[in-house]
């Protein structure tokens, strides 16, 4: 990677993503975020510059810069990588921490965000988009979806299909080879027992829709 790099989202993603880039020699140019408050200030001397849809900026993109999405909102978060899809015909990059631990036989996507202590085993696989906070872990021939989050500490066991747009707290447990349907929610602390339906919300131990 030898392209500075335009992170999108200022707010707490975007402050990890650029702890994860430093950590891995990578220079990043600017932030950009649609909060106009915070146009002008810097987060460790890395200025926010303007919009998410500043072309002065995002010119950018695709020739002399990468892009890396750092929003958590998922509406958001698929909007910008729409637009850098359509307008700037690039995806953004990843952004995987250096304490992070990726099978060489894992398969994964376009802008994947891989906190520390991340896990993904063999023939595990990471759609686009997809969030991996702090010490979750992707056994493997596991499967996420594109744009799933997954929290901090939480266990998706060997041969789970977790579809599109799923959302999974801290601290879940997918404990076995379930699927669990595009758009669920999964409650933190949680441990699933049994698959889930799509656009269920679940919590609980065992979990059960609520």
């Amino acid at each position: 990677m030898d392209n500075p790099v335009i992170i999108f989202g200022a707010g707490g993603l975007g402050k990890a993503s650029l702890e994860i880039f430093q950590a891995n020699q990578v220079i990043v140019y600017c932030f950009l975020d649609d909060d106009k408050r915070l146009h002008g200030q810097e987060i460790a001397e890395i200025g926010i510059m303007g919009s998410t849809d500043d072309h002065g900026y995002t010119k950018f993109i695709g020739k002399k810069c990468d892009a890396f999405v750092a929003l958590d909102e998922q509406n958001l978060r698929k909007g910008v990588f729409k637009m850098l899809n359509d307008r700037r015909k690039v995806m953004p990059i990843n952004a995987i921490h250096p304490k992070a631990i990726i099978s060489g036989h894992a398969y994964i996507s376009y802008g994947l965000f891989a906190n520390a202590g991340v896990v993904i085993g063999s023939f595990a696989k990471v759609g686009i988009g997809c969030i991996l906070h702090s010490n979750a872990v992707i056994d493997y021939e596991a499967e996420l979806g594109n744009y799933v989050q997954v929290g901090a500490g939480s266990i998706i066991h060997a041969g789970a299909k977790i579809e599109d747009e799923v959302f999974i707290g801290a601290g879940v447990t997918i404990a076995g080879p379930l699927e669990v349907g595009k758009g669920a929610r999964i409650g933190a602390g949680s441990v699933v027992v049994e698959n889930v339906k799509k656009g269920a919300t679940v919590f609980g131990n065992p979990a059960k829709e609520v």
